[in-house]
């Protein structure tokens, strides 16, 4: 059985989003940020959701999934990584949700939203040592973030460069942060979140 959140109205962000607002007594202000495989999907729920999200940040992640080198992205970090099956997400290859699912093809529906849109290029950064905060002189730690983490961003930077070129081209603006150096790490991660709260606090007031 294949499920696909475009079938789910009752689980949808805007469905979610009052429950939680009348739960913390929020100000009804949303915005959303997600790093990696998640980075593209916040931009998906902005996509779905109109209106909801003031502003939204995507690090490291690859904002195209439907044309054959972002859709092996997507096999590489599903199936090749986690074991999964990509058609339990959009079907098989060809089948519309992919491309519904795709913000590069559906950029224009994020003008209007507050964008952040950053990523390396997987060569070594400041934290990429011995002494970096996520490494902590484990050497094994060092060549998995150096190594499988410097390949993942090598790719998500690529992905996120082609999404800015789009985004540029449609006039939407956006603050894009397309780093000489880092992987695919969550110190980096960390990094970009508090570069980038100056966007959502704009958003949120």
């Amino acid at each position: 059985m294949t499920a696909r959140t475009h079938e789910c109205g009752r689980c949808s962000p805007a469905f979610v989003s009052p429950l939680v607002d009348a739960a913390l007594g929020t100000s009804g202000r949303n915005a959303i940020a997600g790093v990696s495989a998640s980075a593209t999907s916040v931009l998906n729920l902005a996509v779905e959701s109109p209106g909801l999200y003031g502003a939204v940040g995507s690090y490291s992640g690859c904002p195209s999934t439907s044309d054959p080198v972002s859709r092996r992205f997507v096999e590489m970090v599903v199936e090749d990584r986690g074991r999964g099956d990509v058609t339990n997400m959009w079907g098989p290859v060809g089948d519309p949700a992919w491309a519904a699912h795709d913000p590069y093809l559906n950029a224009e529906r994020l003008r209007g939203i507050e964008l952040y849109i950053s990523s390396g290029t997987g060569l070594p950064g400041y934290d990429d040592t011995l002494d970096g905060r996520e490494v902590a002189g484990d050497p094994l730690v060092l060549v998995r973030q150096a190594g499988t983490g410097g390949v993942i961003e090598a790719a998500t930077g690529e992905c996120t460069r082609r999404f800015a070129a789009r985004l540029d081209e449609l006039g939407i603006p956006a603050h894009v942060e397309l780093r000489p150096t880092w992987t695919h790490s969550w110190t980096y991660w960390q990094d970009d979140l508090h570069r980038s709260w100056p966007v959502f606090d704009q958003a949120l007031r």
